[in-house]
């Protein structure tokens, strides 16, 4: 068997620091494999953004404010049918159509917006008002629009390590912005050592965890929030409510696919005090934390 060496490829994406780590028998083949997973990931930031108006996500949200329907792709379609599922698995907790309550809250402001600003988008939102019959995705209301982010970087991550996968490596990983993706544990076989922030003290590590294949992705209020007389206020918003979720801090999941483990974090974070049960029920290592410091799930050790 060939020697391996290591490589470490940094670049940003998605509005996150993003780094693959990767074991290969020469620099180009090293090389090729990152660019490989860096360009789909590129690929999927631009097909998706809700920041860039040339994006097909936009041109969807184009066609829903006038409450008309679209023909998507496979891929797109694909990304639809797993919202729906997470939809109906979360008691339309996990909804796709509820990103457009950022208009309501700015956290670099530092203020709250008020209950009527907050009800005019809920009356919007809702993916049972949606005719999703596929190809064709219908908006029957006006004004609404649909938001990926809680899908497609973790979407991103799965395809990256399986990109890598297919270019043959087969010891490395995929980190966009703390949503990872073990492509194989370290050439010599040791597992990788991930570290568990904690929400609340920035310096601190609320676990180091061993990883030798599988997914980890996490939820929580760890840098979008306002602080406003005593109260924080994290950007994990109750699609019903409109408001922040006041249960959790943060919730992390194992999973073998970062989609599945992204989507569950979120959900247990939305679940508010019935997160933990939630969560122990779905049987998938997590760990959480609320927002009292109180620290529970499967992964607790020491």
């Amino acid at each position: 068997m060939a020697y391996l060496n290591y490589y470490h490829h940094d670049f940003k994406a998605m509005g996150s620091p993003c780094s693959i780590q990767l074991y290969a028998s020469s620099a180009k083949i090293g090389k090729h494999a990152a660019k490989v997973a860096m360009d789909d990931v590129y690929r999927l930031e631009a097909r998706y953004s809700r920041y860039r108006v040339d994006s097909f996500l936009s041109e969807i949200n184009r066609i829903a404010a006038q409450s008309g329907h679209i023909a998507v792709d496979d891929e797109t379609a694909g990304l639809l049918d797993y919202a729906a599922t997470c939809y109906e698995q979360s008691n339309g907790l996990f909804d796709i159509t509820s990103g457009i309550l950022r208009r309501a809250w700015d956290f670099r402001s530092g203020t709250i917006p008020t209950q009527k600003t907050i009800q005019v988008l809920i009356d919007k939102i809702g993916w049972h008002k949606l005719n999703w019959q596929r190809p064709i995705l219908t908006f029957t209301n006006p004004g609404m629009e649909i938001d990926f982010g809680g899908v497609v970087k973790e979407y991103a991550v799965d395809r990256a390590a399986s990109l890598c996968w297919s270019a043959g490596i087969r010891h490395g990983i995929v980190n966009l912005g703390g949503d990872i993706k073990i492509i194989g544990p370290h050439y010599d076989g040791s597992p990788w050592r991930i570290a568990i922030r904690h929400p609340r003290r920035s310096d601190s590590v609320l676990q180091t965890l061993l990883l030798y294949s599988g997914a980890l992705a996490s939820s929580g209020d760890y840098e979008r929030c306002i602080a406003l007389n005593g109260v924080r206020y994290g950007h994990v918003l109750n699609p019903k409510t409109g408001w922040p979720v006041s249960h959790m801090a943060a919730v992390s999941v194992i999973g073998e696919f970062c989609v599945v483990a992204g989507s569950a974090s979120t959900i247990g974070m939305l679940k508010e005090e019935h997160g933990a049960d939630w969560l122990s029920e779905l049987d998938l290592p997590h760990l959480w934390v609320n927002v009292k410091g109180d620290v529970g799930g499967s992964l607790v050790t020491g």
